[in-house]
């Protein structure tokens, strides 16, 4: 297959009739193969029989049921590995993305891009869904250095080889731009439709904030320090250490110059908490060291990848940013 459209459904019986007609209709005018890989994620309302039927009304179609639900991240990976096609394509099973937008994200590829990630502008959705995503974006984008207006935004365009290797969990899909850029691709956004909710309800809330937040610290430190933990927990407990001195260096002022005992201050008991903090720090950054070298070496996994080899006028090149588009 040339492309492989993949979506998670999760209690969306209402809006999958019209979303495969809609997406069907945008994939037979196109010149490439296509598939529809669906994933029902436990759906407790009549989903899974509703995309049965469609499977067998259309033979790009096929179905993975999962026996519960796992979310949308594990949803994705599975459709990932299932899949075919040399691009793949996500989108949300809601019907809020609108599949026209996919000819404009191949002819984006076609640019020479490695990602093409959608940014729904205007986007239909409440304030209280707005905020919290602005403010996440934005704070995603300037502690990874990859500027999206829109990590949340399904609908992306990939080819296959900057996503062969990545392995999700907890809500990373939407950081999968980040760890194709890491690899060496490159990552572009295209303004795509968004439309209003018509049917069911939002599976995401509040709730899920604290769960974005964890993973984007893991990623962070991933992206970071992966490779040399001891610099990121070591500049921790050193920076704990320079409070505790200078927590100590005023009580000795105080007691020297202000004739103010010790035992009247608590700067010592802080100076020798925040101390051991950092120490504590630096003992967890070598035994993550230590964790990383068995990693690295017991797997025989370089901490690169080549991109091509050059020897007398003949170029060998490793497919990594090669693609069809």
């Amino acid at each position: 297959m040339d492309i492989s459209v993949v979506i998670p459904v999760y209690n969306e019986v209402e809006t999958l009739p019209e979303l495969h007609q809609t997406l069907s209709d945008t994939l037979d005018r196109l010149p490439q193969s296509a598939e529809i890989v669906f994933v029902d994620d436990g759906s407790t309302d009549g989903s899974g029989a509703v995309l049965d039927d469609l499977a067998h009304l259309d033979a790009r179609v096929q179905i993975l049921h999962f026996r519960r639900n796992y979310g949308q991240t594990a949803a994705l990976m599975a459709a990932f590995q299932r899949s075919t096609g040399s691009v793949v394509i996500p989108m949300d099973g809601d019907g809020q993305n609108d599949p026209a937008d996919i000819p404009r994200l191949l002819d984006k590829l076609c640019e020479g891009f490695d990602v093409v990630s959608g940014w729904r502008m205007p986007r239909d959705d409440k304030f209280s869904r707005r905020l919290p995503s602005v403010v996440a974006n934005r704070l995603i984008s300037s502690l990874l250095g990859v500027r999206l207006h829109d990590y949340g935004c399904t609908l992306k365009a990939y080819r296959r080889e900057v996503i062969e290797d990545v392995r999700l969990y907890g809500e990373m899909h939407r950081f999968i731009p980040i760890y194709a850029a890491r690899e060496g691709a490159s990552v572009t956004e295209l303004r795509v439709t968004h439309h209003p909710r018509r049917h069911g309800k939002s599976k995401y809330g509040f709730g899920r904030i604290s769960r974005v937040f964890l993973d984007l610290l893991t990623l962070y430190f991933i992206d970071r320090s992966l490779d040399r933990p001891i610099q990121f927990f070591g500049k921790i407990g050193l920076f704990f250490w320079g409070i505790a001195f200078l927590a100590f260096g005023w009580a000795a002022v105080l007691k020297f110059g202000y004739d103010v005992s010790l035992i009247q201050t608590p700067l010592p008991l802080l100076a020798a908490t925040i101390g051991l903090s950092g120490v504590l720090f630096i003992l967890l950054g070598i035994i993550a060291e230590v964790q990383t070298r068995i990693y690295f070496e017991g797997r025989g996994k370089p901490p690169y990848k080549v991109k091509s080899i050059v020897k007398h006028s003949t170029t060998e090149r490793v497919p990594v940013l090669a693609g069809r588009w």
